[in-house]
């Protein structure tokens, strides 16, 4: 069976927790590079896209919106849970089928010491650390910057030193919520990122309401206006050069602003009792698939 995850150009948090929890969880020999089985995990990786031959097995991910919806029809998808009620909704699945997302898992695994002196913190979306200026606004902020495109072992233990988190990348909130750390989640710069958000809070009966947060330079302030990335070679001759430092000097002193205000406002947490539910349900499904799949040996 073939692990299988999105992988972009930077390593990105919430998809690289793939290639280490997956390991504390599962057989030593479970994973090889067999690509008629794939093993499909964390991340918005329900798709079309993949080979119409190979079985998929489906632990805990979601439909983002990002492909077209797949044909589960074909007998060559196995779902043993989904990350909310939205996906299933979307694929035609039981409800009992959303459970939440495999994140969730890392409360059964070895876990790095929580990262001390952090306050709040704030983790962008990780398309938004080359487009952004985050760093920048949280040192102006006074909150502590959280890079998702560090090791998953470094920004565990940040989000779980931190006393608030401030989250535009969904699994620096999923993560927060799973260590029971406060999370405050922002509305996304592109609304093609938003479905998943509502996916996974319903998945916990958490009543979501998403804050809106200022962009932190000129490039984030065109794709806000246009819907665009802001990372076209145009855009970035027009705020990288001297005639754009004013624009993104305001726009970096008033996001800082807008980080100040968020941390005052009432954040998010599930229920103990949703959170553990989901964690008991989700290692039985994955249990049940290790039995299915031939190897009852647990790694130690």
């Amino acid at each position: 069976m073939k692990l299988t995850y999105f992988q972009g150009r930077s390593p990105n948090f919430g998809d690289e927790l793939n290639a280490t929890m997956w390991h504390h969880l599962l057989p030593q020999s479970f994973f090889d590079e067999d690509p008629s089985t794939l093993f499909v995990g964390i991340g918005s990786v329900i798709q079309h896209n993949y080979p119409r031959s190979a079985r998929k097995v489906v632990v805990g991910s979601g439909y983002g919106g990002y492909t077209a919806l797949p044909d589960i029809s074909d007998g060559t998808w196995d779902f043993r849970f989904v990350r909310g009620p939205r996906t299933a909704s979307a694929l035609g699945l039981d409800p009992r089928q959303a459970i939440t997302d495999a994140a969730v898992l890392l409360r059964a695994t070895p876990l790095p010491p929580p990262a001390k002196a952090i306050g709040t913190a704030f983790i962008p979306h990780y398309e938004s650390i080359e487009r952004g200026d985050w760093r920048a606004a949280c040192d102006l902020a006074g909150i502590h910057f959280i890079d998702p495109t560090e090791s998953p072992d470094q920004v565990i233990a940040q989000l779980r030193g931190a006393d608030l988190v401030i989250a535009e990348a969904m699994h620096g909130a999923i993560v927060a919520d799973a260590m029971r750390t406060p999370w405050i989640g922002v509305k996304t710069m592109h609304h093609v990122h938003r479905f998943k958000w509502y996916d996974w809070t319903d998945s916990l009966a958490i009543p979501y309401r998403p804050r809106p947060l200022l962009p932190s330079n000129g490039r984030e302030a065109w794709a806000v206006a246009t819907g665009r990335s802001g990372s076209g070679p145009g855009v970035r001759a027009v705020f990288e050069n001297p005639a754009g430092r004013p624009v993104n000097w305001a726009c970096r002193h008033l996001a800082a602003r807008s980080l100040q205000s968020l941390a005052r406002v009432d954040p998010h947490l599930s229920a103990d009792s949703e959170i553990e539910r989901a964690t008991d349900r989700a290692l039985s499904r994955v249990e049940a698939m290790v039995r299915d799949y031939g190897d009852k040996a647990w790694s130690t």
